[in-house]
């Protein structure tokens, strides 16, 4: 019998977010993060830590949701991260999957790393 629900976790150099968005631009971001995801990144005093906080959420949410039955083919950009004004950062799918999910998320980082952790659920 398979769980309903799956934990993810994921680690990210800062500095390779940096270095990657230095090699690539604006390529690199429009493969991973939604344009909401860069601007609320930009808009913050240092957006590296937070992009790597989104980066390790979406990896971490993946994970979980290999774990949960779906298919590797996950594009990362399909998984948005998301923070209502003074709320907890969400996971938002933009688009559909063999199920419905609900999911809980937390990200931490430091000046070099960043990591988050996720819970799914199928609803």
């Amino acid at each position: 019998m398979r769980n309903n629900y799956a934990v993810g976790t994921d680690i990210v150099e800062v500095d390779r977010i940096r270095e990657l968005s230095v090699r690539h631009g604006n390529r690199f971001f429009q493969h991973v993060f939604t344009e909401q995801e860069v601007q609320w990144c930009e808009s913050r005093a240092n957006p590296y830590i937070h992009l790597a906080g989104r980066f390790a959420a979406k990896e971490a949410a993946k994970k979980a949701l290999l774990a949960l039955g779906e298919p590797e083919s996950i594009p990362v950009k399909l998984i948005e991260i998301h923070r209502a004004e003074n709320g907890p950062p969400m996971v938002k799918l933009r688009g559909t999957l063999s199920q419905t999910y609900r999911f809980q998320l937390s990200i931490s980082h430091t000046t070099s790393l960043a990591t988050a952790v996720v819970i799914a659920e199928t609803q």
